[in-house]
């Protein structure tokens, strides 16, 4: 920019002449005293404009570095915390949050840094590990290295919430409450805490079951066994869930039965099972069952033959509901096993157990609801590729266990 704001004027020089009464004495002759007015006043505007214009730029300028600098903390010393990221959170969304729990100074420098890093748009709901009073470049980089992501856990099909262990093999199958504490473990400013598995098992049994989020169809059963961490089971889905890794215990049971109870409903459960008419928790503990005790492609069939016997007054003598209460479980439970009297022993009590006695699946409880039809009471796996028979007739049954014996697989009877 040109900074010679004072160039000359381009007014003509005064104009000399000479009068008839005097030629020795001249004068100069100037412009009416109304237009030298006007044209001063045009060049003090010109000069104005000239002066605001740079004025403008400058400030501008000015300004621009202000913001930039003021768009980074600088030497601040923060501290490690937890940011979650919603579902169908926008990139400013986030920077919003981020900004608000004093990660970066403003919102506008965490958009503008998140859109140079490609990373940013892959970032997943849930929970991650930041740190205060950081650039905007760097809380980017840090919410796009999932080693940052904490809280994640991952409930398999099927699992229950105790550990067990496998009597033959001594394999320990980690149960529900452990995978979410192993999942809220998480270092803050070198620190590593958990919430302990231990305190997640107390909140299961004690704390009041609206805070806890139960759901109304299964308060009952749940009231009917306070002070047993086990009146939960079920009610914590199969499937990927964020859990917050700073929460109180019973915070993280209630968030995760409230998002459970979603996607059960989403999966069908709360319609009736045909010809039961089974009740939204009874459809729950018979599809736990069914994944307890078939294949995939034998669930609906197995769902007929629980909903069968109920029907029929007749203990459903499930050798699942009998390890269900043990640390060291077995296919095959002995007659000690099968004649304790628990709230889930089906040899020792008619009916179905107190609670579901796994996380089912979708398709389990899909077939809870809508079994096969058939008037099977029997079934048996009779080989190790896991052919199961069903039956009405108990002579055949018989039959069948004797073929499953002869293959080994005698413990899959019943």
């Amino acid at each position: 920019m040109d900074d010679d704001w004072s160039r000359q004027s381009t007014e003509p020089l005064p104009i000399i002449v000479a009068t008839r009464t005097s030629r020795r004495h001249r004068r100069t002759r100037t412009l009416p005293p109304g237009r030298r007015r006007h044209r001063t006043v045009g060049v003090v505007a010109a000069m104005l404009a000239l002066v605001t214009v740079a004025g403008v730029y400058l400030g501008s300028r000015l300004w621009h570095e202000v913001l930039a600098a003021a768009d980074d903390f600088v030497a601040t010393e923060g501290h490690d915390i937890i940011v979650e990221v919603h579902e169908g959170d926008s990139t400013v969304a986030i920077a919003e949050t981020l900004a608000d729990r004093e990660v970066v100074v403003t919102a506008g420098a965490f958009v503008e840094a998140a859109g140079e890093n490609q990373a940013i748009s892959a970032i997943q709901p849930g929970f991650y590990r930041l740190h205060t009073f950081i650039s905007a470049s760097e809380a980017v980089e840090r919410l796009a290295d999932p080693r940052n992501r904490t809280g994640r856990v991952v409930i398999p099909e099927g699992r229950q919430l105790d550990d067990v262990q496998d009597v033959k093999t001594g394999a320990v199958t980690e149960g529900i409450l452990t995978l979410v504490s192993r999942a809220t473990c998480v270092v803050l400013d070198g620190d590593e805490r958990c919430v302990d598995g231990a305190a997640l098992r107390q909140a299961a049994a004690s704390v009041d079951l609206a805070t806890l989020k139960v759901p109304d169809w299964a308060v009952a059963s749940a009231e009917a066994l306070r002070g047993d961490h086990r009146r939960i089971e079920g009610l914590i889905a199969a499937g990927a869930w964020n859990v917050d890794p700073i929460a109180a215990p019973a915070d993280i049971v209630a968030s995760l039965i409230t998002a459970s109870v979603n996607r059960y409903t989403a999966a069908g459960l709360g319609s009736t099972a045909a010809g039961a008419e089974l009740a939204t928790y009874q459809v729950l503990i018979v599809a736990s069952l069914v994944q307890r005790e078939a294949a995939a492609a034998d669930f609906a069939k197995v769902a007929r033959v629980i909903i069968n016997r109920l029907t029929a007054g007749q203990n459903l003598e499930l050798d699942s509901t009998v390890n269900y209460v043990l640390q060291q479980q077995e296919v095959a439970t002995t007659d000690a096993d099968r004649a304790e009297s628990t709230p889930w022993n089906t040899y020792a009590a008619p009916g179905l157990p107190a609670t579901p006695i796994c996380s089912p699946s979708a398709e389990a409880i899909a077939a809870a609801a809508r079994p096969a039809e058939g008037d099977w009471m029997y079934f048996v796996t009779v080989d190790r590729q896991g052919t199961t028979v069903f039956t009405s007739d108990y002579q055949q049954h018989l039959v069948n266990v004797e073929l499953a014996r002869a293959n080994g697989v005698l413990d899959s009877a019943r």
